[in-house]
Protein backbone atom coordinates (compact mmCIF):
# COMPACT_ATOMS: atom_id res chain seq x y z
CA UNK A 1 0.00 0.00 0.00
CA UNK A 2 1.21 3.69 -0.85
CA UNK A 3 1.10 5.73 2.78
CA UNK A 4 1.30 8.90 0.62
CA UNK A 5 -1.76 8.23 -1.20
CA UNK A 6 -4.47 10.76 0.28
CA UNK A 7 -7.14 8.38 -0.87
CA UNK A 8 -5.93 5.72 1.68
CA UNK A 9 -5.23 7.81 3.76
CA UNK A 10 -8.58 8.73 4.12
CA UNK A 11 -9.91 5.53 3.86
CA UNK A 12 -8.06 4.13 6.85
CA UNK A 13 -9.12 7.21 8.99
CA UNK A 14 -12.77 6.55 7.84
CA UNK A 15 -12.42 2.60 9.17
CA UNK A 16 -11.51 3.98 12.33
CA UNK A 17 -13.64 6.54 12.92
CA UNK A 18 -16.64 3.97 12.00
CA UNK A 19 -14.69 1.50 14.68
CA UNK A 20 -14.74 3.75 17.41
CA UNK A 21 -17.97 5.02 16.86
CA UNK A 22 -19.42 1.25 17.09
CA UNK A 23 -17.26 0.65 19.83
CA UNK A 24 -18.64 3.95 21.49
CA UNK A 25 -21.98 2.80 20.87
CA UNK A 26 -21.55 -0.42 22.34
CA UNK A 27 -19.92 0.74 25.44
CA UNK A 28 -23.24 3.22 25.83
CA UNK A 29 -25.09 -0.08 25.57
CA UNK A 30 -23.29 -1.66 28.05
CA UNK A 31 -23.22 1.19 30.80
CA UNK A 32 -27.25 1.54 30.29
CA UNK A 33 -28.35 -1.87 31.15
CA UNK A 34 -25.40 -1.53 33.91
CA UNK A 35 -27.34 1.17 34.66
CA UNK A 36 -30.42 -0.38 35.01
CA UNK A 37 -29.27 -3.90 36.40
CA UNK A 38 -28.23 -1.54 39.00
CA UNK A 39 -31.30 0.44 39.85
CA UNK A 40 -33.01 -2.33 39.32
CA UNK A 41 -31.16 -4.52 42.30
CA UNK A 42 -31.58 -1.69 44.09
CA UNK A 43 -35.03 -1.21 43.65
CA UNK A 44 -35.77 -4.97 44.91
CA UNK A 45 -33.30 -4.36 47.90
CA UNK A 46 -35.66 -1.55 48.52
CA UNK A 47 -38.84 -3.25 48.19
CA UNK A 48 -37.60 -6.51 50.16
CA UNK A 49 -36.55 -3.81 52.68
CA UNK A 50 -40.10 -2.29 52.64
CA UNK A 51 -42.15 -5.54 52.83
CA UNK A 52 -40.03 -6.65 56.13
CA UNK A 53 -41.01 -3.42 57.47
CA UNK A 54 -44.42 -3.83 56.57
CA UNK A 55 -44.20 -7.33 58.76
CA UNK A 56 -43.15 -5.27 61.84
CA UNK A 57 -45.94 -2.69 60.88
CA UNK A 58 -48.71 -5.71 60.20
CA UNK A 59 -47.57 -7.01 64.53
CA UNK A 60 -48.03 -3.58 65.79
CA UNK A 61 -51.08 -3.09 63.78
CA UNK A 62 -52.64 -6.43 65.21
CA UNK A 63 -51.54 -5.31 68.64
CA UNK A 64 -53.78 -2.49 68.68
CA UNK A 65 -56.33 -3.80 66.89
CA UNK A 66 -56.35 -6.90 70.04
CA UNK A 67 -55.88 -3.75 72.32
CA UNK A 68 -59.40 -2.12 70.75
CA UNK A 69 -60.94 -4.82 71.16
CA UNK A 70 -60.25 -5.88 74.18
CA UNK A 71 -60.73 -2.37 75.65
CA UNK A 72 -64.44 -3.50 75.36
CA UNK A 73 -65.19 -6.96 74.90
CA UNK A 74 -68.50 -6.76 74.19
CA UNK A 75 -68.55 -4.03 72.19
CA UNK A 76 -66.72 -2.40 69.07
CA UNK A 77 -67.66 1.79 68.97
CA UNK A 78 -65.96 4.62 67.19
CA UNK A 79 -64.86 6.35 70.48
CA UNK A 80 -61.35 7.82 69.99
CA UNK A 81 -61.39 8.56 66.41
CA UNK A 82 -59.77 5.08 64.97
CA UNK A 83 -61.83 4.97 62.16
CA UNK A 84 -60.01 5.67 58.90
CA UNK A 85 -57.70 7.98 60.97
CA UNK A 86 -54.03 8.07 59.42
CA UNK A 87 -51.50 6.97 61.96
CA UNK A 88 -47.76 7.12 61.05
CA UNK A 89 -45.42 4.45 62.70
CA UNK A 90 -41.70 4.90 62.78
CA UNK A 91 -39.63 2.63 61.53
CA UNK A 92 -35.38 1.92 61.46
CA UNK A 93 -35.05 3.69 57.51
CA UNK A 94 -38.63 5.40 57.14
CA UNK A 95 -42.14 5.33 58.13
CA UNK A 96 -45.29 3.44 57.55
CA UNK A 97 -48.71 5.10 57.38
CA UNK A 98 -51.69 3.33 58.63
CA UNK A 99 -55.39 3.31 58.12
CA UNK A 100 -57.61 1.01 60.26
CA UNK A 101 -61.41 0.75 59.49
CA UNK A 102 -64.12 -1.21 60.20
CA UNK A 103 -63.28 -4.36 57.12
CA UNK A 104 -67.10 -5.73 57.85
CA UNK A 105 -69.07 -2.81 57.26
CA UNK A 106 -69.84 -4.00 53.72
CA UNK A 107 -71.41 -6.61 51.26
CA UNK A 108 -69.66 -9.77 51.63
CA UNK A 109 -69.86 -11.22 48.24
CA UNK A 110 -69.13 -14.60 49.72
CA UNK A 111 -71.88 -14.57 51.67
CA UNK A 112 -74.03 -15.56 48.62
CA UNK A 113 -73.37 -19.10 49.24
CA UNK A 114 -73.69 -21.36 52.22
CA UNK A 115 -71.60 -24.72 52.67
CA UNK A 116 -68.37 -26.10 52.40
CA UNK A 117 -65.70 -25.31 50.03
CA UNK A 118 -66.59 -28.35 48.03
CA UNK A 119 -70.10 -28.32 48.72
CA UNK A 120 -71.29 -24.50 48.41
CA UNK A 121 -75.00 -23.84 47.55
CA UNK A 122 -76.76 -20.63 46.61
CA UNK A 123 -78.20 -18.45 50.19
CA UNK A 124 -81.33 -17.16 48.63
CA UNK A 125 -81.81 -14.18 51.39
CA UNK A 126 -78.38 -13.17 50.15
CA UNK A 127 -79.14 -12.86 47.13
CA UNK A 128 -82.18 -10.94 48.01
CA UNK A 129 -80.04 -8.46 50.27
CA UNK A 130 -77.60 -7.91 47.03
CA UNK A 131 -80.27 -7.06 44.47
CA UNK A 132 -81.97 -5.22 47.26
CA UNK A 133 -78.32 -2.91 47.87
CA UNK A 134 -78.03 -2.64 44.25
CA UNK A 135 -81.48 -1.54 43.44
CA UNK A 136 -80.53 0.50 46.31
CA UNK A 137 -77.98 2.31 44.44
CA UNK A 138 -79.55 2.66 41.81
CA UNK A 139 -79.23 -0.29 39.36
CA UNK A 140 -82.60 -0.97 37.89
CA UNK A 141 -84.31 -3.88 39.76
CA UNK A 142 -84.50 -6.59 36.77
CA UNK A 143 -80.40 -6.18 35.79
CA UNK A 144 -79.84 -6.25 39.68
CA UNK A 145 -81.54 -9.58 40.31
CA UNK A 146 -79.62 -10.93 37.31
CA UNK A 147 -76.39 -9.67 38.17
CA UNK A 148 -77.33 -10.97 41.90
CA UNK A 149 -77.87 -14.74 40.86
CA UNK A 150 -74.83 -14.77 38.59
CA UNK A 151 -72.60 -13.52 41.59
CA UNK A 152 -74.14 -16.72 43.40
CA UNK A 153 -73.52 -19.08 40.35
CA UNK A 154 -69.81 -17.60 39.89
CA UNK A 155 -69.15 -18.88 43.78
CA UNK A 156 -71.58 -22.01 43.69
CA UNK A 157 -69.99 -25.67 43.63
CA UNK A 158 -72.84 -27.08 40.98
CA UNK A 159 -73.52 -26.22 37.46
CA UNK A 160 -76.85 -25.25 37.18
CA UNK A 161 -78.11 -21.89 36.80
CA UNK A 162 -79.48 -20.11 39.58
CA UNK A 163 -83.33 -18.64 38.46
CA UNK A 164 -81.92 -15.32 35.81
CA UNK A 165 -78.24 -16.67 36.60
CA UNK A 166 -74.85 -17.45 34.76
CA UNK A 167 -73.18 -20.97 34.60
CA UNK A 168 -70.37 -22.22 32.40
CA UNK A 169 -72.13 -21.90 29.42
CA UNK A 170 -72.67 -17.87 29.46
CA UNK A 171 -69.11 -17.65 29.37
CA UNK A 172 -68.07 -19.86 27.15
CA UNK A 173 -69.72 -17.29 24.14
CA UNK A 174 -67.62 -14.89 25.54
CA UNK A 175 -65.05 -13.28 22.89
CA UNK A 176 -62.18 -14.78 25.35
CA UNK A 177 -64.22 -17.86 26.74
CA UNK A 178 -63.10 -18.81 30.55
CA UNK A 179 -65.30 -20.59 33.31
CA UNK A 180 -67.05 -19.59 36.38
CA UNK A 181 -64.49 -20.21 39.71
CA UNK A 182 -66.96 -22.61 41.93
CA UNK A 183 -65.03 -21.16 45.10
CA UNK A 184 -65.10 -18.23 47.43
CA UNK A 185 -63.67 -14.88 46.36
CA UNK A 186 -60.33 -14.08 47.46
CA UNK A 187 -60.91 -10.36 47.17
CA UNK A 188 -63.90 -7.98 45.76
CA UNK A 189 -62.09 -7.40 42.52
CA UNK A 190 -63.16 -10.89 41.08
CA UNK A 191 -66.16 -9.53 41.14
CA UNK A 192 -65.65 -7.77 37.57
CA UNK A 193 -65.81 -10.74 36.24
CA UNK A 194 -69.26 -11.74 37.15
CA UNK A 195 -71.87 -12.00 34.19
CA UNK A 196 -73.54 -8.69 33.48
CA UNK A 197 -70.55 -6.56 35.86
CA UNK A 198 -70.17 -3.90 33.34
CA UNK A 199 -67.68 -1.09 34.26
CA UNK A 200 -69.99 1.30 35.42
CA UNK A 201 -72.32 -1.14 37.29
CA UNK A 202 -68.57 -2.40 38.97
CA UNK A 203 -67.78 1.53 40.19
CA UNK A 204 -71.13 2.27 41.17
CA UNK A 205 -71.24 -0.65 43.64
CA UNK A 206 -67.62 -1.70 44.54
CA UNK A 207 -67.18 0.71 47.59
CA UNK A 208 -70.01 -1.31 49.59
CA UNK A 209 -68.83 -4.75 48.90
CA UNK A 210 -65.93 -7.00 50.60
CA UNK A 211 -64.92 -10.87 50.25
CA UNK A 212 -64.16 -11.56 53.87
CA UNK A 213 -62.84 -15.40 53.75
CA UNK A 214 -66.43 -16.92 55.06
CA UNK A 215 -69.38 -17.73 53.58
CA UNK A 216 -71.17 -15.72 56.87
CA UNK A 217 -73.99 -13.18 56.24
CA UNK A 218 -72.48 -9.50 55.73
CA UNK A 219 -71.77 -8.95 59.73
CA UNK A 220 -73.02 -5.18 59.97
CA UNK A 221 -71.46 -3.42 63.01
CA UNK A 222 -74.43 -0.93 63.88
CA UNK A 223 -72.22 0.92 66.44
CA UNK A 224 -69.61 1.69 64.25
CA UNK A 225 -71.64 1.74 60.42
CA UNK A 226 -71.28 5.79 59.01
CA UNK A 227 -74.46 7.60 57.59
CA UNK A 228 -72.83 7.01 53.85
CA UNK A 229 -73.27 3.60 54.65
CA UNK A 230 -77.13 3.80 55.64
CA UNK A 231 -77.86 1.43 51.76
CA UNK A 232 -76.28 -1.38 53.77
CA UNK A 233 -78.36 -1.14 56.95
CA UNK A 234 -81.88 -0.55 54.56
CA UNK A 235 -81.04 -3.62 52.05
CA UNK A 236 -81.68 -6.00 55.96
CA UNK A 237 -85.15 -4.53 55.47
CA UNK A 238 -87.01 -5.12 52.03
CA UNK A 239 -89.85 -2.76 51.57
CA UNK A 240 -90.06 -1.39 55.13
CA UNK A 241 -86.45 0.54 55.71
CA UNK A 242 -85.11 3.31 53.16
CA UNK A 243 -82.15 5.16 52.60
CA UNK A 244 -82.92 8.21 54.57
CA UNK A 245 -84.68 6.38 57.49
CA UNK A 246 -81.34 4.25 57.67
CA UNK A 247 -79.53 7.35 57.59
CA UNK A 248 -81.53 8.69 60.67
CA UNK A 249 -80.97 5.48 62.70
CA UNK A 250 -77.30 6.26 62.43
CA UNK A 251 -77.26 9.71 63.04
CA UNK A 252 -79.44 8.94 66.48
CA UNK A 253 -77.16 6.22 67.45
CA UNK A 254 -76.46 6.90 71.65
CA UNK A 255 -72.92 8.72 72.07
CA UNK A 256 -71.30 5.79 73.36
CA UNK A 257 -72.84 3.00 70.91
CA UNK A 258 -75.72 0.98 71.51
CA UNK A 259 -74.37 -1.20 74.70
CA UNK A 260 -76.34 -4.83 73.35
CA UNK A 261 -78.10 -5.97 70.10
CA UNK A 262 -81.19 -5.31 72.01
CA UNK A 263 -80.64 -1.54 72.13
CA UNK A 264 -80.51 -1.46 68.89
CA UNK A 265 -83.59 -3.39 67.84
CA UNK A 266 -85.44 -1.51 70.54
CA UNK A 267 -85.20 2.33 69.08
CA UNK A 268 -88.25 3.47 68.09
CA UNK A 269 -87.63 3.79 64.20
CA UNK A 270 -87.33 -0.56 63.92
CA UNK A 271 -90.36 -1.19 66.52
CA UNK A 272 -92.95 -3.03 64.42
CA UNK A 273 -90.34 -3.64 61.58
CA UNK A 274 -89.56 -7.56 61.23
CA UNK A 275 -86.61 -7.88 59.07
CA UNK A 276 -86.05 -11.94 57.96
CA UNK A 277 -85.17 -14.34 60.12
CA UNK A 278 -81.77 -14.91 59.31
CA UNK A 279 -81.31 -11.16 58.63
CA UNK A 280 -81.80 -10.81 62.45
CA UNK A 281 -78.19 -12.28 63.40
CA UNK A 282 -76.66 -9.61 60.57
CA UNK A 283 -76.48 -6.28 62.89
CA UNK A 284 -74.03 -6.75 65.50
CA UNK A 285 -72.34 -4.37 68.33
CA UNK A 286 -68.61 -5.66 67.60
CA UNK A 287 -66.43 -5.79 65.38
CA UNK A 288 -64.86 -9.04 64.10
CA UNK A 289 -62.75 -8.09 60.72
CA UNK A 290 -60.19 -4.87 60.56
CA UNK A 291 -59.43 -3.51 57.39
CA UNK A 292 -56.06 -2.24 56.84
CA UNK A 293 -54.18 0.12 54.41
CA UNK A 294 -50.48 0.74 54.50
CA UNK A 295 -48.04 3.17 53.14
CA UNK A 296 -44.18 1.83 53.53
CA UNK A 297 -41.55 4.00 52.85
CA UNK A 298 -37.90 2.75 53.50
CA UNK A 299 -35.11 4.86 51.77
CA UNK A 300 -36.51 5.65 48.37
CA UNK A 301 -38.58 2.79 47.89
CA UNK A 302 -42.67 2.95 48.06
CA UNK A 303 -44.94 -0.05 49.19
CA UNK A 304 -48.74 -0.40 49.22
CA UNK A 305 -50.24 -3.01 50.91
CA UNK A 306 -53.95 -3.97 51.83
CA UNK A 307 -55.01 -6.65 54.25
CA UNK A 308 -57.49 -7.81 56.80
CA UNK A 309 -57.10 -8.52 60.18
CA UNK A 310 -59.54 -11.14 61.96
CA UNK A 311 -60.31 -10.35 65.17
CA UNK A 312 -63.14 -12.98 66.10
CA UNK A 313 -60.42 -14.65 68.61
CA UNK A 314 -58.46 -12.91 71.22
CA UNK A 315 -55.52 -13.29 69.23
CA UNK A 316 -55.60 -11.03 66.14
CA UNK A 317 -54.10 -12.44 63.33
CA UNK A 318 -53.90 -11.48 59.34
CA UNK A 319 -56.45 -13.12 57.37
CA UNK A 320 -55.71 -11.51 53.51
CA UNK A 321 -53.22 -9.14 52.45
CA UNK A 322 -52.16 -7.88 49.04
CA UNK A 323 -49.46 -5.37 47.59
CA UNK A 324 -51.24 -3.05 46.20
CA UNK A 325 -53.88 -0.77 47.01
CA UNK A 326 -57.55 -2.43 47.29
CA UNK A 327 -59.33 -2.23 44.07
Amino acid sequence: MNAGNPKERGAALLSVLILVGILGALAVAVFDRLRLATTLAGNSAGITEARAYAGIAEMLVATRIGDLAAASATRTTLAGGWQDRPTTLPLPNGTAEVRVRDGGNCFNLNSLVAGSAQALVARPIAIDQFARLMTLLTIPEAQARRIAAASADWIDSNGDAYPDGAEDSVYARAAVPYRTANALMAEASEWRAVSGVTPEVYARIRPWLCALPVADLSPLNVNTLLPDQAPLLAMLFPGTLDIPAARRIIAERPGPGWSDIGAFWNTDALRGIDPPADALRQPQVRTAWFAVDMRVRAGESELRETALFDARQQSVRIATRRWTRDE
